[in-house]
């Protein structure tokens, strides 16, 4: 096991919320940290693994007040620079649209050493706890994964949508609850069929997981029928029909 030395930041992913999800070292981060600035996403039981850090929440919520992200980066540099064993405890894993990038390149900026340790991220995970592989050879032997919105909070611009349906068997989107409506559109107009296997996993392999099974062209107005919310993420493609043998939980 690498060592934790004072003054650096480490970067760790949570995974999707099942403390049971966490590597090795994510775990020796936790208990070796001095301060532990949170993420959004995360789960009492993770938190348990830190008890004698620091805890500090600096999480970014869309369409909720946030702290700003120079604000988190200075955090961080800030923590580090006073010589303490800093963990940026981020939910899945720091590279999987997760700001992680932004956060390194403002640690390497400032001269801070830094490790990252990869977490499940959601769209593999998650959609495991659901019962669904995002491959499979004889269904789906390749995955998208894609955000819902942009740094704006809109649906991303300058995705080709109709290659995005054509081009893999499943597509995993993040982030996308606001927007399903019109990726649904962009999709369907690109030629997917509205007939095409939708499932969203909310909280995905927490307790309190709830899933939903739809269709492309009823994903949209199912979501708000049935009350669930963020986070979720979403997957497209006949590989949710694997769900019906695959359920586990």
């Amino acid at each position: 096991m690498s060592e934790f030395a004072k003054g650096e930041v480490w970067l760790v992913g949570a995974g999707p919320g099942d403390a049971g999800l966490l590597t090795l070292h994510a775990v020796e981060a936790l208990r070796t940290a001095d301060v532990e600035i949170q993420d959004a996403l995360k789960s009492a039981k993770v938190l348990e693994y830190a008890a004698g850090a620091e805890l500090v929440f600096l999480g970014k919520r869309g369409g909720k007040p946030s702290p700003k992200q120079p604000e988190i980066n200075a955090r961080l540099v800030a923590e580090a620079k006073a010589g303490r064993r800093v963990v940026r405890l981020k939910g899945g894993d720091p590279f999987m649209f997760g700001r992680g990038t932004e956060e390194v390149l403002a640690l390497v900026a400032a001269g801070v050493k830094f490790r990252v340790v990869p977490g499940i991220t959601a769209g593999i995970g998650g959609l495991a706890y659901a019962g669904i592989p995002v491959t499979s050879r004889d269904v789906n032997s390749s995955v998208i994964f894609l955000t819902g919105h942009d740094h704006t909070g809109l649906s991303p611009e300058g995705i080709d949508w109709a290659a995005v349906g054509h081009a893999a068997g499943m597509i995993v989107l993040y982030m996308a609850m606001r927007h399903m409506g019109e990726i649904s559109d962009k999709l369907m107009a690109g030629g997917l069929s509205g007939d095409t296997p939708v499932a969203v996993v909310m909280r995905a392999s927490m307790p309190e997981m709830r899933i939903l099974d739809t269709t492309l062209a009823r994903a949209a107005k199912d979501i708000e029928a049935s009350g669930i919310g963020a986070p979720a993420i979403i997957s497209i493609g006949r590989g949710n029909l694997l769900r019906e043998q695959m359920a586990w939980l």
